[in-house]
């Protein structure tokens, strides 16, 4: 069987040429002012609007989202012709719940590596305020049986039939964050997880206050420069990621309620990712597209790894993603200037630092010889992340490579890692270089 920590990464280059993403803005209690394809042209659009070539011109679109509307069936096609593709140019919609716009980014980049495609828009979107709400399978009988009743007295036999139960709605956006294998919610991984590694709510309090005080640092210097500015009918404007919470403190987040494990957890909706719209769109291209367009080149992508574990610790996901990068490249945790982890929760995040630096995980579960070391957090999700910024699951695989970029960029540097961990049990890196 195949080691994965000696398969071969791409076999030709790989560039990322620009992207930009929407701001993320938090669900308020009722739908958004954009479904998924509006915020997705929301930053696709500009940002085809700056490039040498035209939106005719790209081999193909691969958008991830996990929740696409009810009238956006494949929504990376519906994508692609209202921004102007043409009938020709192919796209398709993928799917791995929380890392949908990194696998977007991989599919995109294997097309290039294979000599499939030259010039790819992909990335992620997701209007989680949109999230369905269904009808149960006792409404969903007694409407079908209406349905059949033709005369007025079944009709009236039908409708006596009803009972408060046929009226219980399923929440799509619970279903959608619990893991119909274990049983068991996001959160309460998390609190697995924090568990073993002995994750105390001060220190995931400690760290959600850090993740706001970051954006809004971030902000205030205007250094989110990958940002489009959205517009809705009204005219109203959203110029920025609007979860931030600009007071946040460890004694604020003290006085909220656990959410998942009321009588014994830490976990809260304050040290948690926020359910948010969004969307992120990168170009990616060959070296061949690179020279013929007279592109300027964010960086390369040298490598990614998708990695499955136990589903009720699924946070630890970037832990067994990112490993076997590191291993192949014949690279350390020091070789790495700058690291995007996604913050689904701030407890999951602590986990993974924990976990490669503790001796028996990294030799049991790994199968190194010792732990990896420390990364040094002033490395790590500078700007904020989830917590803060929130956690559209279909974007985020897409925003934190695009954002990865400019924090390179921006402090030139030379080598980033992006890395998500994903409902079901499994993680998602990406190994990205800065420059061509």
């Amino acid at each position: 069987m195949d080691n994965p920590v000696h398969r071969k990464s791409l076999p030709s280059p790989v560039y990322i040429v620009d992207g930009s993403r929407t701001p993320f803005l938090k669900a308020k209690g009722k739908p958004g002012n954009f479904t998924a394809v509006d915020l997705a042209l929301g930053c696709a659009r500009p940002l085809m609007a700056r490039q040498s070539f035209s939106a005719e011109q790209l081999d193909e679109v691969v958008v991830g989202c996990m929740m696409p509307g009810p009238d956006e069936a494949n929504v990376a096609r519906v994508i692609a012709l209202r921004l102007g593709c043409g009938k020709k140019v192919p796209a398709w919609t993928v799917q791995r719940n929380c890392a949908s716009g990194m696998q977007a980014l991989d599919s995109a980049a294997k097309d290039i590596a294979l000599g499939r495609a030259n010039l790819v828009l992909a990335g992620g979107v997701e209007a989680m305020s949109h999230a369905p709400v269904l009808f149960n399978n006792d409404m969903v009988g007694w409407l079908g049986r209406l349905a059949m009743s033709k005369k007025p007295l079944d009709k009236i036999k039908t409708f006596a039939a009803l009972r408060p139960r046929h009226l219980k709605p399923i929440i799509g956006l619970l279903r959608g964050l619990t893991d119909p294998v274990v049983g068991l919610s996001m959160g309460q991984t998390a609190e697995n997880i924090a568990y073993r590694f002995k994750i105390d709510r001060l220190a995931m309090d400690t760290f959600a206050v850090q993740s706001h005080q970051r954006l809004a640092a971030a902000q205030e210097a205007g250094t989110l420069t990958e940002i489009e500015a959205l517009y809705d009918k009204n005219g109203h404007s959203f110029l920025n990621d609007d979860g931030v919470r600009t007071d946040s403190s460890v004694e604020r987040l003290a006085k909220l309620r656990p959410v998942f494990d009321k009588q014994f957890g830490n976990v809260t909706a304050g040290n948690s990712a926020q359910i948010t719209d969004g969307a992120a769109m990168l170009i990616l291209a060959s070296e061949d597209a690179v020279k013929k367009y007279k592109l300027k080149v964010m960086g390369k992508l040298i490598d990614s790894h998708w990695a499955g574990l136990e589903p009720a610790q699924m946070g630890l996901g970037p832990v067994h993603s990112v490993t076997p990068i590191l291993t192949r490249n014949n690279l350390s945790i020091k070789d790495i200037n700058y690291w995007e982890i996604n913050e689904a929760f701030a407890a999951q995040v602590l986990s993974c630092l924990a976990a490669w630096q503790d001796d028996s995980y990294c030799k049991e579960e790994l199968g190194l010889d010792s732990s990896l070391g420390e990364i040094d957090q002033a490395k790590l999700n500078v700007d904020g992340g989830g917590v803060s910024i929130g956690h559209p699951v279909g974007a985020s695989g897409a925003r934190i490579v695009l954002h990865l970029l400019s924090v390179l960029e921006r402090n030139k540097a030379k080598r980033g890692i992006a890395s998500l961990c994903i409902g079901g049990g499994q993680g998602g890196a990406m190994l990205i270089e800065r420059g061509k």
